[in-house]
């Protein structure tokens, strides 16, 4: 019965929340641990969880050695399955409420520079496909400020060329439409015409058909994407990450420091609250103060 229950928790957040597979693995994960503590204590029912219970498991947790922000994802997990379980009536009372996440110290995000960014975008060489597949990849990337998983799951479709815009799947299956820049653009119009040469791609003509492709033709996978983005920023920088995110990062980081509103940048990220684009404005006031004190004589 309690397996059913994960079962049918799973399936609701792939169809009804449509969460990604990473994030459904995490829960699961999460759940499963609590599931072999239950049944460590010979507690057979999700009704017969109560709060301190939920606090002995993740006290236990802690001594495992999880980090307090792993213990935060996994209060999240229990929240979201507790409350899944309450609106199904299979319990009568959540006992994830008076749960406390515990405070994590907020990191300020890794971001390039605008030169940085300009040195790794003209890195690739564009003799080949797969030069000007990774130039556009790296155009898009820094021009729209998507996340990994919705460039890869770009279509030819989604790209309109006249109004300059990209529709874009994302978290939770939510749709929006962002600007694109006139040099993404033309990456973009160079990669597809430099593909039908080349002859990867046979139906050239549907445009349902991914935007970033394998040699194979097939839809460009976020572990290859990954390696792209490494391969190319390990020629101009020196920072320690060099993810797909970084370029996201820098992307806000640049839109702010040339005046952008923040409600903007919020909407042009696809956050849901305003408070998680917030973390930009505190690099934007890092670089504002390391500005200050190099140019200011009484700094």
């Amino acid at each position: 019965m309690v397996n059913n229950h994960l079962r049918s928790y799973l399936e609701y957040l792939q169809h009804e929340r449509g969460f990604s597979r990473h994030t459904i693995l995490a829960y699961q994960n999460d759940i499963s641990r609590l599931l072999e503590f239950l049944s460590s204590k010979r507690i057979e029912l999700f009704s017969g969880v109560t709060k301190n219970l939920l606090r002995d498991f993740l006290g236990k947790s802690l001594e495992t050695g999880l980090t307090r922000k792993s213990i935060a994802r996994r209060i999240a997990s229990l929240r979201s399955f507790f409350k899944f379980l309450y609106r199904r009536k299979l319990i009568e009372v959540n006992p994830t409420l008076s749960l406390v996440t515990p405070k994590l110290e907020r990191r300020l995000p890794t971001f390039l520079d605008e030169q940085t960014i300009a040195q790794a975008i003209d890195a690739p060489a564009v003799d080949t496909w797969e030069g000007l597949r990774d130039k556009a990849l790296l155009e898009v990337f820094y021009s729209t400020g998507i996340r990994l998983s919705e460039l890869v799951g770009l279509n030819r479709i989604d790209i309109d060329f006249a109004r300059k815009t990209v529709k874009v799947q994302g978290k939770g299956n939510k749709q929006r439409i962002v600007p694109i820049g006139r040099k993404a653009l033309a990456a973009l119009r160079q990669y597809f015409h430099k593909v039908v040469d080349a002859g990867v791609r046979q139906k050239i003509a549907d445009r349902k058909v991914p935007v970033f492709i394998t040699k194979r033709g097939e839809r460009l996978y976020p572990v290859a994407v990954s390696r792209i983005v490494r391969k190319y920023l390990d020629r101009v920088s020196e920072a320690e990450k060099k993810s797909p995110h970084v370029i996201r990062h820098s992307f806000a980081t640049h839109l702010l420091n040339r005046g952008a509103d923040l409600a903007a940048v919020k909407e042009l990220l696809g956050h849901e609250s305003l408070s998680t684009t917030q973390i930009y404005t505190h690099v934007s006031t890092e670089r504002m103060k390391q500005v200050y004190r190099q140019s200011h004589p009484k700094a």
